[in-house]
């Protein structure tokens, strides 16, 4: 059964105004294009090498899939028997946060699906509803990608909200998991990057608003997933108030030290319940080089090859620590 909040008041069409005119200015000052480190290895086709190309082409085409995702006849092999269902965060959509990671997964041998969810068809700033109502849609995401491929779970693999409280809900209240009988779970991998699981501040502006009662004004605007994803919003409350975790589940967070939204940086990380295990990994403490924050590190080749790892850790490979930037990723 659905544990259901309130359905709160309907966000502002100013979102798609405010996207054209991002899309514009990005154009005009002619944000940076696709870009590697000279040692990395040849991308597949079609892949988007920058956080920012990204950013203009989702914009652009915001119901896009990036390269390498939702191929309908996809079925698991051996190796990888579990298809990939990557979340994107607030206020993007799947081409702007996957377009590096999907096409890298595809490469090795994965069945990558990216829905776009929380938001309108043509509207580039998904991922703003009420999160319980973006966890229905997940359900039955998930369902129709198991019903396709034939698989009897999914791995899930999600940036900022996409990586936390969201998959968080979807497990606990949406059918994701069985806590009486875990091996009937639909969901055995959780990675979450930059993941929102215990509330973010937004560098203290989160803070204010919240302290000043302005998160109903704010979601009027920014959305619904706004208020949801603020330290102690009632959304937070209630999945918190049952534990981090659900049985038979595998956790990985993946943090920066230098992240601005989910801010302090510690509140992505989970504490371990009965039956699941956790993994919180600050990059840094990997590669202290890395300086990607919130936006880049879906972005940050080394980031990907720790979510390559959590995939399967039975083959994970060392990090070749490369340099990853703000904004840019690397």
């Amino acid at each position: 059964m659905s544990h259901r909040l309130a359905r709160p008041t309907p966000r502002s069409r100013l979102l798609t105004w405010w996207a054209t005119v991002s899309a514009v200015t990005a154009l005009t000052l002619g944000l940076p294009g696709e870009s590697v480190a000279a040692d990395a290895p040849n991308p597949p086709a079609g892949t988007v090498l920058s956080a920012p190309t990204a950013f203009v082409r989702g914009t652009l085409r915001p119901d896009a899939p990036p390269a390498g995702a939702n191929d309908w006849t996809c079925r698991p092999r051996a190796a990888h028997p579990r298809p990939v269902v990557l979340l994107h965060a607030t206020y993007t959509n799947a081409h702007m946060n996957w377009s590096m990671l999907s096409p890298l997964l595809k490469r090795a041998g994965y069945c990558v699906f990216a829905p776009n969810y929380g938001g309108e068809p043509g509207v580039p700033f998904k991922a703003t509803r009420h999160i319980p109502d973006s966890a229905r849609e997940i359900a039955r995401y998930v369902d129709r990608v198991l019903a396709a491929t034939g698989a009897r779970q999914v791995d899930l693999v999600g940036h900022s909200q996409g990586g936390g409280v969201l998959p968080r809900w979807y497990l606990r209240f949406e059918g994701g998991t069985n806590p009486a009988k875990p091996a009937r779970n639909k969901v055995r991998r959780l990675i979450g990057l930059a993941p929102s699981n215990h509330g973010a501040t937004v560098s203290g502006l989160g803070t204010l608003t919240t302290e000043l009662g302005l998160n109903p004004t704010v979601s009027l605007v920014a959305g619904q997933a706004y208020a949801d994803q603020m330290v102690g919003s009632r959304v937070h409350t209630t999945l918190d108030r049952g534990g981090d975790t659900q049985p038979g589940v595998a956790y990985t967070v993946i943090a920066t030290r230098y992240d601005e939204v989910v801010t302090p940086y510690h509140n992505q990380f989970l504490t371990p319940g009965r039956g699941a295990t956790v993994r919180n990994i600050t990059i840094q403490e990997i590669c202290p080089q890395d300086l990607s924050e919130h936006i880049s590190i879906a972005y940050d080749s080394n980031a990907h090859q720790l979510v390559l790892n959590a995939l399967d850790p039975a083959h994970a490979e060392p990090v070749h620590c490369r340099f990853s930037g703000p904004l840019i990723g690397g």
